[in-house]
């Protein structure tokens, strides 16, 4: 069973409060079914994206790189996303050496 966008959206800037990680809300979308993309600014004017996604070898749910390069080219490519999906989170956060989290236990859930 899979858990509602909007619960595990806050769970996971709890997360990123607690590790001190600045993160914002910067699209919210469908409380229940939307999409997440996860947008680490590295505050050097470079980001990359990571939207959740299943792998298809062994099924269980991973965060696959979106876009990665300049802040202004991943932004424009969240933005068509979000042209796509308006249902579609996008959390970003602010982290030098591009700390997210994304590989702890539970988060790819």
């Amino acid at each position: 069973m899979r858990l509602a966008a909007g619960l595990w959206v806050q769970a996971y800037l709890r997360r990123l409060q607690l590790a001190d990680i600045p993160a914002y809300v910067t699209a919210k979308g469908d409380a229940t079914a939307g999409s997440v993309i996860v947008k680490i600014a590295r505050l050097d004017g470079t980001a990359q994206a990571k939207a959740r996604s299943f792998d298809m070898a062994t099924g269980a749910r991973i965060w696959m790189l979106l876009a990665d390069g300049t802040e202004a080219d991943v932004d424009a490519s969240l933005a068509r996303q979000r042209g796509f999906d308006p249902d579609l989170w996008i959390v970003e956060i602010e982290s030098r050496d591009g700390r997210d989290l994304l590989d702890e236990p539970g988060l790819a859930e």
